[in-house]
């Protein structure tokens, strides 16, 4: 399965945000918690290139804490700034705007040395479809100011948010990359929901997500839908749940399609639990293969 996906508005997007950099102080890059290497663009460090940024790790509720706290260090060690935070909730907005005065310190310092009036500080949003950028907007600024949805691709606009009087925010549309090279982040993307499901086949996803739960949460699977042991056979493990769901059709066959949905839907509302499809030492790992 080829997963591509680069509405016009992204390509602007790309466009918009590189003109704007010299408007804005600091970056805040905005990835999903639970896969915050396959939720980044890789075109990010080009485009924002030594400009400082913090990562947020949003859904952090939605990501296993372990391995959160794991990223965290990752970017920490790569010379970034990273926080986990939970936007729908507004859990670590506090900590958004002490960690970019921190981080901003000297450059301010050297302007009121050099007698500029203090001012807010700017910060640019940017993240892929659907990691929560509007939601968070909302949350910093105390009042629904953005759009959200939980449909990738709802912000097309920039607009300047004031934030109380230490921060300005610069909302920018999400940025995909036209071409995911590896299936695995597309398949982590998609089942995540940041690509819309109308262009995806979406029993591979379900079969994805099954086959990750079998090898990483194997005891979560089985207690979910009642299993004594995970078949190998996929179409068994199908059929299972759909008995366990009653997902059938006429005549009492397997409704996969109903199964399908199920699989994905509960994934999407942690009926499964807090969970990360990915680690760092995934990352390691990919490279060493890479170089064998």
């Amino acid at each position: 399965m080829t997963i591509q996906w680069f509405p016009g508005h992204m390509a602007k997007a790309r466009r918009q945000v590189t003109e704007k950099l010299k408007l804005v102080d600091i970056i805040f890059e905005l990835v999903d918690a639970r896969i915050p290497y396959s939720s980044r663009n890789p075109m990010i460090d080009e485009i924002i290139q030594h400009k400082p940024r913090i990562v947020l790790l949003n859904k952090a509720d939605m990501a296993d804490k372990e391995v959160t706290k794991q990223w965290i260090k990752h970017f920490q060690d790569e010379g970034t700034r990273a926080l986990a935070i939970n936007s729908q909730a507004g859990q670590g907005m506090k900590e958004i705007v002490a960690a970019s005065q921190d981080i901003l310190k000297e450059k301010f310092d050297r302007m009121r040395a050099k007698g500029v009036k203090p001012r807010a500080i700017r910060a640019m949003i940017v993240g892929i479809p659907n990691a929560g950028k509007s939601t968070l907007i909302n949350r910093l600024a105390k009042k629904n100011i953005a759009k959200t949805g939980n449909t990738p691709g709802v912000t097309k606009a920039q607009q300047w948010i004031k934030v109380g009087k230490e921060l300005e925010l610069l909302d920018t549309p999400g940025i995909l990359w036209p071409k995911f090279e590896d299936q695995q982040v597309g398949l982590k993307l998609a089942l995540t929901g940041a690509i819309k499901d109308t262009i995806l086949n979406l029993q591979d996803i379900a079969i994805y997500a099954l086959r990750f739960l079998e090898q990483k949460y194997p005891d979560r699977l089985k207690e979910r839908y009642k299993l004594n042991e995970i078949p190998e056979d996929i179409v068994e493990l199908f059929n299972e749940i759909g008995e366990l769901r009653g997902c059938l059709m006429a005549g009492g066959e397997i409704d996969y399609d109903k199964v399908t949905e199920l699989v994905i839907r509960e994934f999407r509302t942690e009926k499964w639990g807090p969970i990360s499809l990915e680690k760092p030492e995934d990352l390691l790992e990919e490279k060493t293969e890479e170089h064998e």
